[in-house]
C-alpha cells in the first residue's frame, strides 16, 4: 500500500438528522462524487432505482441496506464506513436519528472529531436539530457543520438559507462549540456536496467536502497534560533482558520524553524515564496517540491501571466521582446500584451514590421531580468507586474523561459517562 495513503490524516465524522431529511442520500453523494463505490455497487443501484421507476441513481441505496437489515430483525447500531480523497482519509460513523436511540449515536459521535447536522430546507430548525446539537455539544465534539439541504425544493433560495443559519446560531450560543459552519446543499442533486453549486452562486464559504479535507483537528487533542495508562508490565525473564521491566501502553494525551520526571499514580512515587521503547528499538519521545513501552530509573511497584503523570501536571485522583452519564439499558439505572466501572486501563467496582437530575436533550433543562434513568437518558449521577481513579474532566481530555459502566452480573455495557 502506497506509504503517502497510509501517512494521511484521517478525521472522524459522525451524521445526524431526521428520518426524511436525506441522510442517506448525503452519505451516498459523498460516496459517489469522491468516487468511492466499486462499479458493481453502482450497477446494482442504477439497476434497483429502475425497478423502482426512479427518473435518477437513487444514492441513499448505497446505505439502505442497513434498513433491510433492521427489518430482518438484526440490529444495527453504529454502520461505519470508510473513504478518502487525495488530501485526506474519512470514517463516517452513519447512526440513527430517532429520539429511540440517542444510545447508538452517543456511542458514533463519541470517537468523532466532527459533526454534520442535516436540516430540512422546508422545514427549518426542529426538536430533532436541537437534541442532535446538544449530544454533539455534551460529547464535546469542537467542529459542527450544519447542511441545510433539500435547497432544490425551495428553488435555492438564500433568504431561506439565512433564516435557518440565524435560527441555529441563535440557539447554538448556549451550547459550546466554537467552530459552526453553515452549507446550503442538494444531497439529491449535488450542490455543494462535492462539487461548486451553479444554482447558489450567493454561497463562497466552500463545499461539504472542502470543510471536512481543510477542517483543522490537530488542536482537537489535548498536548498539554501528559497521561499514560499503563496496559501491561513486561518482565521478560531472559537471558538477553534479565532485569527488564517495561510499563506497556498508550499515551492518552500530551508527549513523554526520555529524561521526564514522572509520577506513578496509586503510590506517588516518583522516577525520571530511563527509555521509550517502540517496535523493538528505542525512540527519544512519544506522543497521543502512540502505543509505546516506557522503563524507568527507578524500580517502583506499578500495575496495570496505573498511571504515569509528568510531575507537577498529575490528573485528579478521586473516589467520589460526578459524571453525566448516558444510559444504554433497558434497565434503569438503579439507586444505590452496584457497577463495574471501567476507565483507561482500570477497572473498580462502584456503587451509585446520588441522582442529581436528569437532561432533557431537547431543551438542555434539568428535570429534578423525575430522576429515573432509562434507556437513551442523559442525567447527572455520583458514583463512589472502591479503588481510586486517576482522571481529568472530559471537556479537558475526552480520553481520561471518559468511563463506561457495566452490569456485574451480565457484563453488559450499561452507561457511557462522561466525568465533569
Amino acid at each position: 500500500m502506497n506509504n503517502s495513503y497510509l501517512d494521511m490524516d484521517l478525521l472522524r465524522f459522525t451524521t445526524a438528522g431526521s428520518v426524511d431529511d436525506g441522510k442517506s442520500t448525503l452519505i451516498g453523494r459523498l460516496l459517489f462524487d469522491t468516487k468511492s463505490i466499486f462499479a458493481d455497487q453502482l450497477e446494482a443501484i442504477e439497476e434497483t432505482s429502475k425497478r423502482k421507476g426512479k427518473e435518477y441513481v437513487d444514492l441513499s441505496l448505497l446505505t439502505d441496506g442497513l434498513r433491510d437489515e433492521r427489518a430482518q430483525g438484526i440490529t444495527i447500531d453504529v454502520a461505519y464506513r470508510y473513504f478518502a480523497t487525495p488530501k485526506r482519509k474519512f470514517i463516517i460513523a452513519d447512526t440513527p436519528g430517532h429520539i429511540q436511540y440517542t444510545r447508538n449515536m452517543v456511542t458514533g459521535a463519541s470517537t468523532a472529531n466532527l459533526a454534520i447536522i442535516l436540516i430540512d430546507a422546508r422545514k427549518g430548525v426542529i426538536e430533532q436539530t436541537y437534541r442532535h446539537s446538544i449530544i454533539a455539544s455534551l460529547l464535546n465534539i469542537k467542529h459542527i457543520v450544519v447542511c441545510v439541504n433539500k435547497m432544490d425544493l425551495v428553488e435555492f433560495d438564500q433568504a431561506t438559507f439565512e433564516k435557518i443559519k440565524a435560527d441555529y446560531q441563535a440557539f447554538a450560543k448556549k451550547l459550546e462549540i466554537n467552530d459552526v459552519r453553515f452549507i446550503p446543499i442538494s444531497a439529491l442533486l449535488g450542490d455543494n456536496v462535492v462539487d461548486k453549486s451553479e444554482n447558489m452562486p450567493w454561497h463562497n464559504e466552500g463545499t461539504l467536502i472542502q470543510v471536512l479535507e481543510s477542517v483543522n483537528i490537530d488542536a482537537d487533542i489535548n498536548m498539554k497534560d501528559a497521561r499514560f495508562p499503563v496496559q501491561y508490565v513486561i518482565r521478560p525473564h531472559s537471558t538477553q533482558f534479565h532485569d527488564y521491566r517495561g510499563y506497556a501502553g498508550r499515551v492518552e494525551s500530551g508527549e513523554f520524553k526520555t529524561g521526564d520526571e514522572v509520577v506513578a499514580m496509586n503510590s506517588g512515587l516518583k522516577s525520571k524515564i530511563k527509555s521509550i521503547d517502540f517496535s523493538y528499538k528505542s525512540i527519544p519521545s512519544a506522543f497521543a496517540p502512540m502505543s509505546a513501552t516506557i522503563t524507568l530509573e527507578d524500580e517502583i511497584d506499578i500495575s496495570r491501571g496505573d498511571m504515569l503523570a509528568k510531575v507537577g501536571n498529575e490528573p485528579k485522583a478521586g473516589q467520589e466521582i460526578e459524571l453525566m452519564v448516558c444510559w444504554l439499558n433497558e434497565k434503569k439505572l438503579q439507586p444505590n446500584g452496584k457497577y463495574i466501572v471501567r476507565h483507561t486501563s482500570k477497572e473498580a467496582k462502584c456503587i451509585v451514590k446520588n441522582i442529581d437530575y436528569k437532561l432533557n436533550i431537547s431543551t438542555l433543562d434539568k428535570v429534578e421531580d423525575d430522576k429515573t434513568i432509562g434507556a437513551n437518558d442523559i442525567g447527572k449521577i455520583m458514583i463512589k468507586t472502591s479503588s481510586p481513579l486517576f482522571y481529568d474532566a472530559y471537556k479537558v481530555n475526552k480520553n481520561t474523561g471518559s468511563i463506561i459502566l457495566v452490569d456485574e452480573f451480565t457484563n453488559e455495557t450499561v452507561g457511557a459517562g462522561m466525568i465533569l
